[in-house]
């Protein structure tokens, strides 16, 4: 499972379009398992940078930027915000103009 599930964790999210954003249990959904959002935290640490994967792309239930460090935080909002994501707080993706739901249609 772990290597069928990371390849399609890594593929699905490569299919997240600049001013997109998936939360880690829809990651996880749309990959076949929806109860293994914390193995798609696994799966970004892991594989990101080796991967180069769009990971500042991927928020916590809600739209929450969930990243403890600090510097890392500040990083994804200016990389999602360099990609037209709009914050509604500090720390916070809008969901309702920004969410991916991998339909396959893509956006206007």
């Amino acid at each position: 499972m772990a290597g069928i599930f990371t390849e399609s964790v890594c593929s699905l999210l490569n299919t997240v379009p600049p001013g997109f954003v998936v939360t880690y249990g829809g990651l996880a959904a749309a990959a076949g398992f929806p109860r293994a959002a914390r193995q798609v935290v696994r799966i970004l640490h892991t594989q990101s940078r080796m991967r180069n994967l769009p990971w500042h792309r991927v928020v916590a239930a809600g739209g929450r930027i969930a990243l403890k460090d600090p510097m890392a935080a500040d990083l994804q909002k200016e990389l999602l915000c360099s990609e037209g994501v709009q914050m509604i707080n500090d720390g916070w993706v809008d969901m309702k103009q920004h969410n991916w739901d991998f339909s396959g249609s893509f956006p206007d």
